[in-house]
């Protein structure tokens, strides 16, 4: 949270693993800057299904636009 809260980042990358762990606060960011993006690790494999980005793109786009 006070990444989220520093006028100097704009852009904060975790783990996916790590963002499951702390998925509520994840899910009510909402704001563009700083950018929460979750990236995969060594150990968890990326899943897009339970990315936050790719999930509200999703909800910006119809489906036949993001072939």
């Amino acid at each position: 949270r006070g990444f989220l809260a520093r006028e100097d980042v704009g852009m904060i990358l975790i783990s996916q693993a790590l963002a499951e762990q702390i998925r509520p606060a994840v899910a009510a960011h909402a704001r563009a800057l700083p950018a929460v993006l979750e990236i995969p690790s060594k150990d968890h494999p990326y899943d897009p299904a339970r990315d936050s980005v790719l999930r509200r793109a999703r909800g910006l786009f119809a489906p036949d636009e993001l072939r």
